[in-house]
């Protein structure tokens, strides 16, 4: 969809100030080099990053704080995350979808964004001890009220942070997360030895998110300049509220799980459950995150050509695919010595739940890159569609799960969900916006069966090597051994090399004088 011109609008473009030209023509070699120069600075910055947050994970779990005060951290990373998916009522996405001089409306987004995600702030505030008391934690008001104010800092951050991402300026943008972890962990920390609990969370998050705006704005010059153009406002609403919703619904989908297990089990439960969920985002945020920084912009440039994206949205999904199956299947296999391990026997209840997160960590990286495609593409009703319908199933099921089978039951109840009526609509919604069945089955087929392999594998050696740090050494390398071998097929599509592209070797034979060889007769 041409999002130059407002929905419903008959108001063409050229030379109006009120909305940006037409998109520009499909991408070129040059937009490949800056989209797999882009993804490798963002793999390189996820990667470290969240390896960081790994083990300052570690070392707050095992020496700071309990299942009680990570329940409590749960309960405001969940609310903070639903505010900020629409903070700044989807407008700041313009600077990156939007073609010609992004400058012009930036004022105007920006306006927009401080607004809305000021108004969002103070109705938290308001409302912050209710919050915590439907979700079964009345201590949480506070640290909702200081975590929070991270909304107001990410609205005002949207415009040099998106004229960042337009650009595919992902070296930058790891120069920046890397001071906004440097700072943030280290408020963290020091707060949580000082016996602050979960507020540490919420002023280390304060921090970093400060840290990341003077950057941006830095690494940005001139783009945190107010305006209001009425005109600019009104396409940019008609194009950004949509998305928002789409977007919130989204989040509510990932993080409505939080607010069932507080308001039925308590906050302790929900603190083993969110561990093991931050364990399953391992592979989803390392992988899936540095895909999504550039993914969005990369099929921006490619919706209007439709073998493009298809080409591009298969590529894509099958090195996202294939890069997680096997970090799925290694922690879904060990989930308990892993938590033993790495977290301590206290938190152990968390691995009965891990196995049916990483299957839905899975589903997540494959939904999230539909999901940026179908924005890029225009298909802003039917993701909307989708993700309500996602959200109106998994309310009553996750009810039901948790009563019956704890944090094991809402896992499981999110897999139900999402594989059996999930999956089959994003499926639809993708036909419709070109991409067929068979190139995300082919995208998908060697890595599932690399993945069914490597769990016969860990089922059928852990049994006799036991689950000590050296035999999980031992059955995770031939695991990954016999994986690497099931996706080897795979590898020309993943480079995006077709069979008759490859060169073929022809071997010259002798032969009589005057008598074509086989060679000669093609």
């Amino acid at each position: 969809m041409d999002i130059t011109r407002a929905p419903d609008s008959g108001t063409d473009e050229p030379g109006d100030a009120s909305a940006p030209p037409a998109p520009a023509a499909p991408a070129s070699d040059s937009l490949g080099r800056k989209v797999r120069s882009a993804a490798r600075w963002s793999l390189i910055n996820t990667v470290v990053l969240r390896l960081g947050n790994f083990a300052t994970g570690i070392v707050l779990a095992r020496f700071a704080l309990g299942p009680a005060e990570w329940g409590v951290y749960g309960i405001a990373q969940t609310v903070l995350l639903v505010l900020l998916s629409a903070n700044e009522l989807g407008v700041g996405l313009a600077i990156v979808r939007w073609e010609g001089d992004a400058r012009r409306f930036a004022p105007t987004v920006l306006t927009l964004s401080t607004l809305s995600s000021g108004l969002l702030y103070v109705a938290l505030f308001a409302v912050a001890p209710t919050v915590g008391g439907l979700l079964g934690s009345p201590g949480a008001t506070d640290v909702l009220r200081v975590m929070c104010l991270c909304v107001v800092i990410d609205g005002v951050a949207q415009v040099p942070g998106g004229f960042l991402t337009r650009e595919f300026a992902q070296g930058k943008r790891m120069i920046i997360d890397a001071l906004n972890f440097v700072l943030g962990t280290a408020v963290t920390l020091l707060l949580a030895f000082e016996g602050w609990g979960a507020m540490s969370f919420a002023w280390g998050a304060v921090a970093g998110n400060l840290v990341t705006l003077i950057g941006c704005w830095l690494a940005a010059p001139g783009t945190l300049r107010y305006g209001w153009d009425p005109e600019q406002a009104r396409a940019l609403l008609r194009f950004g509220l949509p998305l928002a919703g789409a977007s919130m619904l989204a989040l509510a989908v990932v993080n409505v799980d939080t607010m069932v297990l507080g308001a039925t089990l308590g906050h302790v439960s929900l603190g083993f459950y969110v561990l093991a969920f931050n364990m399953s985002g391992w592979p989803v945020r390392i992988i899936s995150e540095a895909a999504r920084r550039v993914s969005f912009a990369g099929f921006s440039r490619l919706a209007d050509s439709p073998r493009a994206l298809a080409q591009g949205f298969g590529r894509a999904l099958g090195m996202l695919i294939t890069g997680t199956v096997p970090l799925c299947v290694l922690l879904a296999g060990f989930a308990e010595p892993v938590v033993r391990l790495v977290y301590g026997s206290q938190w152990a209840p968390a691995a009965a739940a891990l196995p049916w997160l990483m299957a839905l960590g899975l589903i997540r990286i494959g939904s999230e890159l539909a999901y940026d495609c179908l924005v890029a593409v225009g298909q802003r009703r039917s993701l909307f569609l989708v993700q309500g319908l996602w959200l109106v199933a998994l309310i009553p099921v996750l009810l039901v799960a948790a009563r019956l089978n704890g944090i094991v039951g809402v896992s499981q109840g999110h897999v139900l969900v999402a594989g059996g009526l999930v999956v089959p609509v994003f499926l639809i919604a993708l036909r419709r916006g070109g991409i067929g069945l068979g190139l995300i089955a082919r995208a998908c087929a060697w890595p599932f069966l690399g993945g069914a392999v490597m769990a016969a594998i860990v089922l059928g050696l852990q049994l006799p090597f036991g689950d000590g740090p050296l035999a999980l050494l031992v059955i995770g390398t031939i695991a990954l051994a016999g994986y690497t071998v099931c996706v080897l097929p795979s590898r020309d599509f993943l480079r995006g090399v077709r069979p008759d592209d490859r060169p073929h070797r022809v071997r010259h034979r002798a032969s009589a004088p005057g008598r074509p060889t086989r060679q000669d007769m093609r």
